[in-house]
C-alpha cells in the first residue's frame, strides 16, 4: 500500500499576505515571534533572514537556527 501524505491545509491569499506582512514587520522591528508550524512543534525566536529564493524563514533562538518553509506557517504571534 502506498503511503498517504497528509495534505497541508489551504489558506487564501488574504491569510498568506497577512502572515507575510506580520513576518516582515517582526523582522524589521527585531521582535520575537512564535510560529505555529504545520505538522511540527511551534518555533519561537527572532527572524534573522527571509529567503525569497528558497521561501525559508530563518529563526534564531539561543544560537540555534531553525529554517521554516513559509508555506508551512499556519499562524504568527509577535511576542
Amino acid at each position: 500500500m502506498a503511503k498517504v501524505k497528509k495534505k497541508r491545509p489551504t489558506r487564501d491569499e488574504f491569510e498568506l499576505e497577512e502572515i507575510g506582512n506580520t513576518l516582515v514587520e517582526a523582522y524589521d522591528e527585531k521582535s520575537e515571534v512564535l510560529l505555529d508550524v504545520w505538522e511540527r512543534e511551534n518555533v519561537q525566536g527572532n527572524i534573522i533572514k527571509m529567503d525569497s529564493r528558497t521561501r525559508l524563514i530563518h529563526i534564531e533562538r539561543d544560537s540555534n537556527i531553525t529554517k521554516v518553509p513559509f508555506m508551512d506557517i499556519m499562524k504568527v504571534s509577535v511576542l
